[in-house]
């Protein structure tokens, strides 16, 4: 695996010959979607017979790779480098494609976000766990089986396709994966499914010296879990997904009880900056705990500015079916922050997402046909960091710092005509 993602980057560096063929994760790149991405591009790198360089490609910058600390450990107890990864903004897809010099497998999503939407021309491979959303296509072969990790469908291709790269590395690899996403395979978190344990069982047959489940299971859930230092943008980044559109969400996963989350005096202006720093016209956030004796317990808020906005969501997220939340209103100390305790603690934002999505759907829809007498309100057009300067990750300079209160009287002037 070593000399493979090295090669990699050397590719990348001198971006020469015929051009690249991307293994690509999904854009909340957690510990997951990096495996897949790494352990799928070396099984293609093995089998494929192609001659463009294969690779593995981080959806996210370089610079936010540190939060990801579940990722970070994993890689340390593999003694493998994070400066052997590729990140987003290393390598310009677009660029590639325009030139035709690029193909695309996804991994651990199936569809591309709508800025990314030139680049599914380029798209000739799926494998995916979550929501079928792709439509079929006789040049993109399509796998999407509901199970509890991609990694467990990545595994299966390698054991059938190439089992001689299956050394103890890529085993552990695969095997943190599945484990984590599975909740130490345990049936009451509602993540594993027999495919799953099927696929864990074969690698433990394989490899006997693989670590011990329970001490790698708490050792990366206490990694992931850690929000020690972290600033609240950080918090949102750390494990976000962004859906775009007419309206765009960032839907951000907080290792933390709402509560303590909500006690932040400025944090209405903090997560106003992070809406006007990334083009965010509302934030859904999925708080995941644990009790003492260790259930989950999960907990959902929604930011807008926008009153009709933050309402309308808010409604369709407790009237949802597929799945029901049970969402229960409790009370926010904050005026633009709806917060719930969510009854069904199955409902992790794989099943949260596509309701986001559905609910943009159907707004599109309603708008579409003039079914509203008022179109909904959105924020004026901002141009990006025009009050905001770099991301305190990226260590630049930047236009003087704004307070947090003149942040948050700029956004309020901004959305008066809704308040």
């Amino acid at each position: 695996m070593e000399a493979f993602l090295k090669s990699c980057c050397r590719a990348v560096k001198e971006n020469q010959g015929s051009g690249f063929h991307v293994v690509l994760g999904n854009e909340a790149c957690d510990l997951d979607s990096m495996v897949c991405a790494l352990t799928y591009a070396y099984l293609l790198s093995q089998t494929s017979g192609e001659d463009r360089q294969v690779v593995p490609l981080l959806n996210i910058r370089q610079v936010e790779f540190p939060l990801r600390s579940d990722s970070v450990l994993l890689l340390q107890q593999l003694h493998l480098s994070s400066d052997l990864l590729l990140f987003r903004d290393q390598l310009d897809l677009q660029d590639l494609n325009q030139a035709g010099r690029l193909r695309l497998t996804l991994v651990d999503h199936n569809v591309l976000p709508s800025s990314d939407s030139d680049l599914e021309g380029a798209v000739v491979q799926v494998i995916d766990h979550h929501r079928l959303e792709r439509r079929p296509s006789p040049t993109c072969p399509v796998t999407v089986e509901i199970v509890g990790s991609c990694a467990t469908l990545v595994t299966e291709r390698i054991i059938k396709e190439a089992p001689q790269i299956l050394d103890l590395q890529v085993a552990h690899m695969l095997y943190a994966a599945v484990l984590l996403d599975c909740v130490n395979m345990s049936p009451s978190a509602g993540k594993v499914t027999p495919q799953d344990s099927a696929v864990f069982a074969e690698l433990q047959l394989r490899f006997p010296d693989l670590p011990q489940r329970e001490d790698l299971f708490q050792r990366l859930q206490d990694a992931k879990f850690s929000v020690s230092g972290l600033s609240t943008e950080q918090m949102l980044m750390k494990d976000m997904k962004a859906v775009t559109g007419s309206l765009n969400v960032a839907i951000s996963v907080l290792y933390i009880t709402l509560q303590a989350f909500l006690q932040g005096t400025e944090l209405e202006a903090e997560l106003s900056a992070f809406c006007l720093k990334f083009g965010f016209d509302f934030l859904v956030l999925m708080t995941i705990s644990f009790s003492e004796s260790q259930q989950p317990i999960r907990e959902l808020a929604v930011f807008s500015h926008s009153h009709t906005c933050r309402q309308q969501v808010a409604v369709y997220l407790e009237q949802a079916r597929s799945p029901a939340l049970m969402l229960c209103p409790i009370r926010s100390p904050h005026p633009h922050i709806s917060a719930y305790q969510q009854g069904n603690t199955l409902a992790s934002r794989k099943k949260l997402l596509p309701l986001v999505k559905d609910y943009l759907s159907e707004r599109d829809r309603v708008c579409f046909h003039g079914d509203e007498e008022e179109e909904e309100s959105r924020f004026p057009p901002t141009p990006m960091n025009s009050l905001v300067d770099g991301c305190p990750l990226d260590g630049g300079g930047g236009p003087p710092r704004l307070s947090a209160q003149e942040l948050q009287d700029s956004f309020s002037r901004m959305a008066d005509s809704d308040l």
